[in-house]
């Protein structure tokens, strides 16, 4: 294997694995001497220096990680400012239109009514600013209440909750339908 290849495959480990690598682990899956790992290293490190890439390799208590060079940190800053963007997929979608109609609810609630658990969804929703955890319902187990936040209602362009549309008893018929179908086409594999 020569310089390059080794470089190669070097610069590709430390870009997938996004942490520190010790060279050892590195020499051991190309089966190759430490030392060699380290030239590479070092001659990757250099070739950005001299470019003037946006990304660097350091040196961490004896590892090596990729990392951007400090010259972009600005911009980096700039972007971590800008608000983020976000995607409601149908289930997300499906979990928070029960708990802005239900709201508080439990997480149990919303899985009765979903027919499937709601774990990630509600967690998403949380991170995603558009839902929160109200407090605790005075039950056994005591489980966490959801609701809808502020920024729910600015995405949505409300200014409060009694202006989500009604939903007529035909509708929640329809959904009802749609769960329950949604349900039994689920297949069970053991």
């Amino acid at each position: 294997m020569d310089i390059k290849e080794i470089e190669n495959i070097v610069e590709g480990i430390l870009f997938a694995m996004g942490g520190t690598v010790e060279p050892s682990k590195i020499a051991k899956a190309l089966e190759i001497e430490d030392k060699q790992v380290v030239e590479a290293i070092e001659s990757l490190k250099k070739s950005y220096e001299d470019n003037n890439r946006g990304i660097t390799i350091t040196e961490i208590d004896g590892a090596y990680q990729m990392c951007t060079s400090p010259d972009i940190y600005e911009y980096l800053i700039r972007i971590a400012k800008q608000p983020k963007k976000y995607v409601l997929t149908d289930v997300l979608l499906e979990t928070l239109s029960i708990i802005a109609y239900k709201q508080p609810i439990t997480k149990s609630e919303i899985e009765k009514i979903r027919g499937v658990s709601c774990d990630f969804a509600v967690s998403k929703l949380v991170e995603f600013g558009l839902c929160t955890e109200l407090g605790r319902l005075d039950a056994p187990g005591r489980p966490m209440l959801f609701g809808t936040t502020e920024e729910f209602l600015r995405s949505f362009g409300v200014s409060s909750i009694d202006e989500l549309p009604e939903l007529s008893q035909t509708q929640i018929e329809e959904f009802k339908m749609e769960a329950e179908n949604e349900a039994n086409n689920v297949e069970v594999t053991i």
